[in-house]
């Protein structure tokens, strides 16, 4: 089963339900204000229903989102006709050549990806080049996950050890960059079906050096 029908079947399967709820994330949503100080534009990667980016849109950024779903896509713009967020939602999937092609000719402020990790460690590598591709000089990137201990957990994320992230992992992942953040942590989550109960999360801010 391609990623695409996966979860495409994920998000039909809830019906009118929303997978992962309607509020925003909370790692998002607690840099609000960084956020909003530091940027006008976003993108948000794999956003799924539209929860994160429909809130950041509500923020006033000018917000971009993608998801490879067709029906994530459509639910996401049903949430968004109800709210006063107004993303630009784009269907496509992100790893795809013709992606690249297509969106990389802009830059956004602030690069989103919230629970992104669908891919193995090599395709995390194409991943996130993109995602720093997308981010415009100075920009910076967020980063929410999981780190290995949710599988002792299982309160959602991928059963695949290696999707998984670590300190070690995103820090030389953005070794080029300036990290400003990077935490591991267990915290109660609350989001929707897919996500419920403790969790071992990690969360990354990181910017892009001026000029590059």
């Amino acid at each position: 089963m391609s990623q695409k029908e996966f979860w495409s079947d994920r998000y039909k399967n809830v019906g009118d339900q929303y997978l992962f709820g309607m509020e925003p994330n909370h790692y998002l949503k607690s840099h609000r204000d960084l956020i909003v100080s530091s940027g006008n534009s976003a993108m948000l990667v794999a956003d799924g229903e539209g929860r994160n980016s429909i809130w950041l849109s509500e923020q006033g950024l000018k917000v971009t989102a993608c998801d490879i779903s067709p029906v994530a896509i459509e639910k996401a713009k049903k949430l968004s006709d109800s709210r006063d967020g107004k993303p630009n939602f784009i269907c496509g999937d992100m790893l795809a050549e013709e992606f690249s092609e297509i969106y990389l000719q802009e830059t956004f402020d602030w690069v989103v990806g919230i629970f992104i990790q669908f891919t193995d460690a090599q395709e995390r590598v194409k991943q996130f080049n993109l995602m720093k591709g997308l981010t415009r000089s100075g920009g910076r990137i967020l980063l929410q996950g999981y780190t290995k201990k949710q599988l002792e957990y299982k309160t959602g994320g991928p059963s695949n050890l290696e999707n998984l992230y670590t300190k070690e992992i995103l820090g030389f992942a953005f070794a080029d960059w300036e990290i400003e953040e990077l935490r591991e942590y267990e915290e109660v989550i609350s989001e929707g079906l897919g996500h419920q109960g403790m969790s071992a999360l990690i969360g990354m801010v990181a910017r892009k050096p001026f000029g590059s």
